[in-house]
């Protein structure tokens, strides 16, 4: 589809927790649309946003998928997300894409874990939020208990746009509470519904929640509210030009509702989208130039500026390349500067997406997502923009693996294949990470937990024909001390004509857990020569990445070189490397160094009847109860517990619960792994290096 004007663009990204029916309600919309022919289904297999085999075959949704519905004469595109945790990165970047979120809801379940991440990441990206009560049509599915729980869960912003016609398996439609009428839809029909007038055994309800959208919209500003209180209402057109106003500025969160599997509710929910998502007009991008200063872009810019937010990776077609255009207008056989290259990319065809398959555009105008098919160099979070104006625009900060298994290939001679494959892989994969361990040999794979490792795997055999071994997680420890401490490292040596010769004096510091590390030059004059003190940082990084009680990377510490001696015939770079190990090492011999664990934040969802069990389970691995709440009558537990403690927790938890027990789990946090367990992690260390010779 073919548009020309940014103003008749809609982008939302379709996220919420798994199993709330998102790609179900995105097929029922495409149907409603006209974008397709026929209602696809999950179970079938044939979606058009779930189009690999491994989300075939589980049934989720694993990547996030673009579309586009046309509706009256706008196109909406729309991002479906997946609802599992470990693939959240998927869902942030669509957020970052797309200039509101449509959050999906069961309405059986209500605020579930995913639920609050992304009206979290909603929040943080400051965009607006729609929310859709999906599954209306399930038994025990109750509208409003939920809007009971969303408020109290997200504040009284949460309103109302709609209530349902009928209950449950009898949900047959909606009332839209601006206009009054009703729209009822044929189960299992084509998602168009009939507009008529509201049954009269509605409308006392109907009067209650349209004067609490009345007043909730009036309060959103200063002359509606001067309006309602002089005339007790406000008109049809009064209330929708202020509660776009107010959806825009995150004042108010629109509640609508569906049942996708039954295409009841589609052509409402693409009216209210076209009526209150904002136009990309209304987005501004803070980007940085070429001297790192922000500047703000917005999509009435001239000057082109696109954002790469997503790969998709095939054996067989190559890459395509997901698309934002920021501003400007992307034309396809162009040119175009990618900044942090330093280099021009050809972009080819452009593309119109349904899923992975696309229908050439000539261009996208500013506010259109699209593709383009095997990008040379460019990957996902790369800027493409005008060479003369070259600009990068912003990206997410990509996750931190949770967990690292090591793989091997079951046949030989598949080492260079499994590099090869993973590396495509990573290309679509933004929290995948690969690559052999300096230190081991290993070749590693680092994902968000095991299922993520799983489904990696599945994908090496399916795709790439390649079959791999997986070994037990590698935990990932670190190292890092208590106490600042003082450091002099002295290297001296001399055997005949030009010696070596460098002196350095540095004082360690901690740090706040999560920064790493960072060196500050306060040498003054010319103890040592200017042209030495990288090396000196250079020596202690290397030193910091073997650890110190070990074996682990040392981090959180701050490094200060105070001062040191130099010669002028003897002294050289690799001296001072040295000398910068050197007073690493005995720095750290003052410092109480200690190690450090990975702790996961995990959610348990039980019956009252296991909870003991499962509870004393966590105390035995060192976990940490954070707080239980009862949610559908299932007793659900947030609990903090070593990721070491953790690797046997699926099988573990189904053998404590019969199987009748679900669980997440992300990384939260690194806290000091205590004494007795380091005496044994050390000694185990130990151990291997002498095995090793």
């Amino acid at each position: 589809m073919q548009v020309d004007s940014s103003e008749k663009i809609r982008n939302l990204a379709v996220a919420g927790h798994n199993d709330t029916g998102k790609t179900t309600l995105i097929s029922a919309l495409l149907y409603a649309g006209g974008a397709v022919n026929r209602m696809s289904k999950v179970e079938d297999g044939n979606t058009v946003t779930d189009f690999d085999s491994e989300e075939i075959e589980r049934g989720i949704s694993i990547s996030l998928a673009p579309c586009f519905v046309p509706w009256q004469k706008h196109k909406i595109n729309l991002i479906d997300c997946p609802g599992y945790g470990i693939f959240f990165p998927e869902t942030r970047s669509a957020i970052a894409a797309t200039d509101a979120v449509l959050l999906c809801i069961n309405a059986v379940g209500g605020v579930e874990v995913t639920t609050e991440k992304v009206w979290a990441k909603a929040a943080d990206h400051e965009r607006p939020v729609l929310i859709n009560l999906t599954k209306m049509d399930r038994e025990r599915a109750n509208f409003e208990e939920v809007v009971e729980d969303l408020r109290k869960s997200f504040g009284r912003s949460v309103a109302p746009i709609q209530i349902p016609i009928g209950k449950e398996h009898d949900f047959a439609g909606v009332v839209d509470l601006l206009t009054g009428k009703a729209h009822y839809f044929d189960r299992d029909g084509n998602g168009k519904g009939r507009v008529e007038d509201p049954p009269e055994e509605l409308a006392d309800a109907i009067e209650e929640w349209r004067n609490q959208l009345i007043e909730a919209i009036a309060e959103t500003d200063e002359f509606l509210m001067e309006e309602f209180f002089e005339k007790g209402t406000l008109t049809e057109e009064e209330l929708v030009k202020g509660l776009r106003s107010a959806v825009k500025n995150r004042s108010i969160f629109p509640l609508t509702m569906t049942s996708g599997a039954h295409g009841i509710g589609p052509s409402a929910l693409l009216d209210t989208v076209v009526d209150l998502a904002p136009s990309p007009l209304s987005r501004t991008f803070e980007a940085k130039d070429v001297g790192g200063e922000t500047i703000e872009i917005s999509g009435g810019d001239e000057t082109v500026s696109v954002l790469v937010f997503k790969t998709l990776s095939d054996p067989f077609s190559g890459r395509i390349s997901i698309l934002r255009v920021a501003s400007g207008t992307l034309h396809s056989d162009s040119p175009y500067w990618n900044p942090r290259l330093e280099s021009l990319e050809k972009v080819g065809h452009l593309l119109s997406l349904q899923g992975k398959q696309g229908t050439q555009v000539p261009h996208l105008v500013a506010g259109d997502i699209g593709g383009v098919a095997k990008l040379k160099n460019s990957v996902t979070g790369d800027t493409l923009c005008a060479k003369e104006k070259p600009l990068t625009l912003p990206w997410i900060r990509l996750p931190i693996p949770a967990m690292s298994f090591a793989i091997e290939p079951k046949a030989k001679g598949d080492e260079e294949k499994i590099g090869e494959a993973l590396n495509r892989l990573k290309e679509e994969d933004i929290s995948l990470q690969a690559g052999r361990d300096s230190e081991t040999n290993e070749f590693l794979l680092s994902g968000s937990g095991g299922r993520h490792a799983e489904i990696t795997v599945a994908k090496l055999k399916s795709r790439f024909n390649v079959e791999v071994i997986l070994h037990p997680p590698k935990i990932p420890y670190r190292e890092t001390i208590k106490v600042p401490a003082d450091g002099h490292g002295r290297h001296k040596k001399q055997s005949g004509g030009r010696g070596q010769f460098a002196d350095c004096k540095i004082r360690i510091e901690p740090m706040e857990r999560g920064d790493d590390f960072d060196f500050i030059d306060e040498i003054f004059g010319g103890a040592i020569p200017q042209n030495y003190r990288p090396a000196v940082e250079k020596g202690i990084q290397e030193a910091r990445h073997k650890g110190f009680l070990a074996g682990f990377p040392m981090v959180d510490f701050r490094v200060r070189l105070k001062d040191g001696q130099y010669h002028d015939v003897d002294s050289s770079e690799m001296a001072f490397k040295v000398a910068g190990s050197l007073a690493y090492k005995d720095a750290m011999s003052k410092a109480k160094a200690t190690i450090l664990e990975p702790m996961m934040s995990v959610e348990i969802t039980t019956s009252e009847e296991f909870t003991g069990d499962v509870i004393g389970d966590l105390s035995q691995r060192r976990g940490r109860p954070q707080g239980m709440d009862v949610k559908n009558e299932k007793q659900v537990i947030q609990a903090v517990a070593p990721m070491s403690e953790m690797l046997d927790y699926a099988r573990a938890l189904r053998a404590i619960t019969q199987g009748r027990s679900s669980f997440t789990m992300d990384f939260s946090h690194y806290e000091e792994l205590p004494h007795q367990e380091q005496e044994k992690l050390i000694a185990e260390r130990r151990r291997e290096e002498e095995a090793e010779g």
